[in-house]
């Protein structure tokens, strides 16, 4: 996928999020976008780096990139959503795409990939970046319908009441 597929992902998938945190659609539900929206898309943008210097799809196209991503925020307390982005790019190229993630690079240059997808200018990549985006915020939402029941059964569990 390019770059405007990448941003059109981020941008729905922050909405998206925006509305399973904050439901209302007032003020907290808007300024929930923009909270989202910000880091999401910098981290869809961020493994694309690589396309000026390192091995496109393969120096920040791997686990290693997204672990760093994720434990940034435990050690320097900022940019806690941008890993998302970096997560769904990395979705996104894997099943919108013709083309593999060197997932495990440098140790393995070996491309990982889905036999879906279309190459990126498609005339489809549009269509294809909303249906991956609609898959990502139906997991995202059934995980927030889930964590309440669970966190329930659980506190009832550790009463003794379950």
């Amino acid at each position: 996928m390019n770059k405007r597929e990448h941003v059109i992902n981020a941008v729905a998938l922050s909405v998206g999020l925006a509305y399973l945190a904050h439901p209302t659609g007032d003020a907290t539900t808007a300024r929930a976008i923009v909270g989202y929206a910000v880091p999401v898309v910098l981290g869809a943008l961020a493994p694309d780096i690589d396309t000026a210097f390192g091995s496109h799809r393969k120096t920040f196209h791997n686990l290693a990139t997204l672990g760093v991503f994720v434990g940034y925020p435990l050690y320097f307390d900022n940019l806690e959503l941008v890993w998302i982005g970096v997560a769904t790019h990395f979705v996104l190229d894997l099943l919108g795409s013709k083309r593999g993630l060197a997932l495990l690079y440098p140790l393995d240059s070996a491309e990982f990939d889905f036999p879906v997808g279309v190459r990126s200018g498609s005339r489809y990549a549009t269509g294809v970046t909303l249906a991956v985006t609609a898959v990502e915020l139906a997991i995202a939402a059934a995980l927030v319908a889930e964590a309440p029941r669970r966190l329930l059964e659980d506190g009832l569990r550790a009463a003794g009441v379950f």
